[in-house]
């Protein structure tokens, strides 16, 4: 990827913001650790002056913000089976299975989602943040299968980023939860925020979360447990896994958020899930190229399958 410059005007001011989460809202491709390398390395800049990342956005400021080259990637590829859904010039669909880790972290330096894309895609990077990588538009848990999309280049992530970020995608997962829902639908609105005390989880937080919706449509009635069909309208991280147990339901083998919960269905069934009970099902966005609605599918896994059988009632 060239370098490039970029301008845009604030519209009204927001004093409750800063200017790399607002940035981060409008270049939903970018993490916002890039951006705020940008800030600090003076590549984006305020009505021409060097800023921080805490300014605050006021209307009439012009913000001037320069894309550098894309320094080469530091992850290794390597040669691991991927379950491609579809692919051409510009992206491809996968079905992650569970157990992979998408992105390199500290204890999975190796073995990721991205080592494999950087593989399989050969020099088909995007450089969306100054940094070579495979075009990871969205993630999924490690122990969360199913559908993922996957931008070959700068042009495409940014567009998909886009759709994400109007909540023009479709997202639905399947789930299956700990305890009988009452309802046979529902809608969940609850805020979610970074757990104040255990800083790898999330909780609902009115006063300082961001918003998150989720619906849901009960599909089977199982012993001790409900499949439901879940739609996300958001994509707060952790978001189905936190709002199912804030209503009581957390997910069939969720040990972080249900502990408690499945070690009651254990006793009751005698079944212990090997992980969260968590499916990408269906994926549907515009291609950004074509314009043509692209709609994929991700078949139950074998796990998932086991889990409901084990919990089929009678």
């Amino acid at each position: 990827m060239s370098s490039r410059t970029e301008l845009l005007t604030i519209e009204k001011t927001l004093p409750a913001e800063r200017l790399d989460s607002f940035l981060r809202s409008r270049f939903p491709a970018v993490s916002r650790g890039a951006i705020q390398r940008l800030i600090e390395e003076g590549h984006i800049r305020v009505n021409g002056r060097f800023i921080k990342a805490t300014h605050t956005p006021r209307a009439g400021d012009q913000v001037e913000i320069h894309w550098p080259e894309a320094r080469p990637a530091t992850v290794q590829p390597e040669e691991i089976p991927l379950e491609i859904l579809y692919e051409d010039d510009a992206l491809l669909v996968l079905d992650k299975p569970a157990g992979l880790v998408v992105h390199p972290a500290s204890g999975h330096e190796r073995r990721t989602l991205v080592n494999a894309l950087m593989h399989h895609c050969r020099g088909q990077l995007s450089g969306v943040g100054g940094v070579a990588r495979p075009g990871i538009v969205h993630r999924l848990d490690k122990d969360t299968s199913g559908c993922m999309v996957v931008a070959k280049n700068d042009a495409t992530h940014i567009a998909l980023s886009a759709q994400f970020a109007r909540r023009t995608v479709e997202k639905v997962y399947l789930a299956i939860l700990c305890g009988e829902v009452a309802r046979d639908e529902g809608e969940i609105r609850a805020a979610i925020a970074r757990h104040p005390s255990h800083r790898k989880c999330m909780t609902v937080d009115e006063g300082c979360g961001r918003e998150a919706h989720t619906s849901y449509r009960v599909a089977q009635r199982l012993r001790g447990a409900t499949l439901v069909e879940a739609r996300l309208h958001t994509g707060r991280t952790h978001q189905i896994r936190v709002h199912f147990k804030f209503l009581g339901y957390p997910l069939v083998g969720d040990e972080v958020y249900g502990n408690r919960q499945n070690r009651r269905l254990e006793e009751l069934t005698g079944y212990r899930a090997p992980r969260q009970m968590l499916h990408a099902w269906l994926l549907s966005f515009m291609h950004p190229r074509t314009g043509n609605r692209m709609d994929f599918e991700s078949p139950r896994p074998a796990d998932f399958l086991d889990a409901l059988s084990a919990l089929r009632p009678g």
